[in-house]
């Protein structure tokens, strides 16, 4: 069973950078395709970006392509969201669980989140 932790969360302002971790516990985590999620006060839980298990593979967002790279280090059991070009309305709590496609409910084992802010 894998469980995350996500961390790197912050405040920010615009057009400033973050890199978020999801630390992984449980030795599966290499097998398992990846995405990040982010949900904003009010708002449903919206795809960000998805890695395949090897990390060959990645799809994003429109709203955040060109901007957000996703990727992994298997040997670590961790998966980064490198974001940069932060926009205010970037702002969400950012969630990765493990899964494929662009649906929250294609996921599961979700972490507990971590809050990324920006300000204008």
């Amino acid at each position: 069973q894998v469980q995350f932790v996500e961390s790197g969360g912050g405040l920010v302002q615009a057009g400033g950078s973050l890199r978020l971790s999801c630390a992984a516990s449980g030795r599966t985590f290499s097998n398992y395709d990846m995405g990040w999620f982010r949900q904003a006060p009010g708002k449903e839980r919206e795809f960000v970006a998805t890695i395949s298990w090897g990390g060959t593979t990645t799809y994003y967002a429109d709203s955040v392509k060109g901007r957000f790279t996703i990727s992994r280090d298997n040997a670590k059991n961790t998966g980064y969201l490198e974001m940069n070009s932060l926009k205010p309305e970037d702002t969400a709590v950012y969630y990765c669980a493990l899964g494929a496609g662009r649906r929250p409910s294609d996921y599961r084992n979700w972490g507990q989140g971590t809050q990324v802010t920006v300000s204008s």
